[in-house]
């Protein structure tokens, strides 16, 4: 996993730019939150600098959904971003998946053009490849990056090799017009992603044009990679190579925005879309620090997430917030930037952090953990109940497939989906992060807490709509075989015949 946004605003008269970095990368990650070797120079300055989150969450425990989430301040599942396939089975968008972000959603560039911003995505998009899910058809105005990640390479008969996008057309193929080495790690992407982004600002700066750039790349997404200058310099192995290439280009980026005199109108972000992927540790996997599991669980290894907030001469440097955030509070907290209002005729899930920002308030408001279509868990305040618990299933244990390596938590990091709907697991998360102590049933704590979470689920509950499942049909006709575009590279490929089928979502 690794950071897969940032949030970069720019002003104009009233305006201010904004810039998200949305990355796959966990908590432990980064020296400015615990991590020993202080291989992050910049996002540890940057820290300095500005505000960090200690209590920042994703949406989701896996990419599409998160990413869905930020772009809507919506859950999943009132986006439409989960499966019914099986009970509370994560879900994403590979190559065959027939769904996408649905026309009826608002993303947050559709509203910020309104206000006058350019849009830029930069990296994975993970929304859905087809063409009604293309991100200049729901707001944004460029695009440098692919539709889903850089998985392969494929032989181009059974799969499609990934395209890469500029704009409305492919430019290439991943492994055959940008090349990863899977034997070395080596890649040049995270540089053409940090030039991509540092141009766009330029001209958007030179133009006195307000802007947005979501800069979503995923070098340290299994299989991990970075450039040449950068492999064999960590302690950490190939992945803190990739991490160390992704903090000296945020560094980059955010020197740039003072080198042009625009720093102190520009609000930066950066997060991250779930926590560090243990199923690729060790070689290829990140650190959640002492939270429990990672990626795809929803314990709090894989839904806390690093953060920071940056924006010289409005936020105190050297601040630590301890407000409960999630990346659906990006989108709220953008359009109160920009001055706009988030739309009235849809439940949104995002708050506006801004006056915890800016005036170190705290705001009350839970935390809800959804894995599929299954609300698995509720912070409020300090605890932490839990209403289901499930790691993976035992079949794929048996494989070797593990979320939480070396952390088994007996009654807790389930390999069958556990009901507790009648008497929720519950942690208070400040005693005890790693999920390893359950409060008593009978403790007077576990009667008054739950007491006030049973009124948040119910209160959740009854405004509860869920959208139109998305990820519920898988087609291999639909994958990236003949993009817009091919035609001009000579890389349009033959689809099969349709033959759509229920998709089948292990985890």
């Amino acid at each position: 996993v690794g950071p897969e946004a940032l949030l970069l605003w720019k002003s104009k008269s009233t305006f201010t730019s904004f810039g998200v970095f949305f990355l796959q990368m966990g908590w432990g990650d980064l020296g400015a939150f615990g991590e020993p070797s202080k291989e992050t120079p910049n996002l540890d300055q940057m820290a300095s600098e500005g505000m960090l989150f200690l209590d920042f969450y994703t949406a989701n425990p896996l990419c599409s959904p998160s990413r869905a989430a930020l772009l809507t301040g919506r859950l999943p599942v009132r986006n439409g971003f989960y499966t019914t396939n099986a009970h509370a089975r994560n879900a994403y968008t590979p190559q065959d998946i027939v769904g996408g972000i649905p026309d009826s959603e608002l993303l947050l560039p559709e509203l910020l053009k309104k206000a006058g911003y350019i849009n830029k995505i930069i990296g994975k998009w993970h929304l859905g490849h087809r063409p009604q899910f293309h991100p200049l058809k729901h707001g944004f105005d460029e695009w440098f990056g692919s539709p889903n990640c850089h998985f392969g390479p494929f032989d181009n008969r059974a799969l499609p090799n990934i395209p890469v996008y500029r704009d409305w057309e492919m430019i290439g193929r991943y492994y055959e017009d940008f090349k990863i080495d899977l034997k070395t790690g080596e890649a040049n992407l995270t540089q053409i992603y940090l030039q991509e982004a540092l141009d766009f600002i330029s001209k958007q700066q030179a133009s006195q044009q307000p802007f947005f750039l979501y800069w979503a790349i995923d070098a340290t997404h299994a299989p991990v990679y970075a450039s040449k200058h950068f492999l064999g310099t960590s302690q950490r192995g190939l992945y803190g190579d990739a991490v160390r290439e992704i903090d000296d280009s945020i560094g980059k980026i955010l020197k740039h925005l003072q080198k042009l005199g625009i720093s102190e109108n520009t609000f930066v972000f950066f997060t991250s879309d779930n926590g560090a992927a243990l199923i690729s540790a060790p070689k290829e996997g990140g650190s959640n620090g002492r939270f429990l599991c990672g990626k795809q669980t929803t314990f709090e290894g894989g839904m806390r997430e690093p953060a920071i907030a940056w924006w010289p001469g409005h936020i105190p440097a050297g601040g630590v917030s301890h407000q409960l955030g999630n990346v659906m509070d990006l989108f709220t907290t953008s359009l109160s930037l920009a001055g706009l209002q988030p739309p009235g005729d849809r439940q949104i899930d995002g708050i506006d952090l801004l006056p915890a920002i800016l005036q170190g308030k705290l705001i009350d408001r839970p935390i809800f953990y959804y894995r599929g279509n299954e609300m698995m868990a509720v912070r409020v305040g300090l605890y932490k109940a839990h209403y289901w618990t499930w790691s993976n299933s035992w079949e794929e244990y048996s494989k070797g497939i593990d979320f939480c390596p070396g952390q088994n938590v007996s009654g807790v990091t389930t390999h069958t989906q556990e009901e507790h709907t009648t008497l929720p697991l519950l942690f208070h998360l400040g005693r005890d992060p790693g999920e390893k102590y359950p409060l008593s049933f009978a403790s007077d704590e576990y009667q008054r807490a739950m007491e006030r979470i049973s009124v948040v689920v119910q209160q959740h509950k009854v405004t509860m709509v869920p959208g139109e499942p998305q990820l519920n049909v898988c087609d291999k006709a639909v994958m990236n075989w003949s993009p817009p575009g091919c035609e001009k590279l000579g890389k349009c490929l033959k689809p099969p015949k349709s033959d759509p089928k229920k998709c089948f979502w292990p985890h």
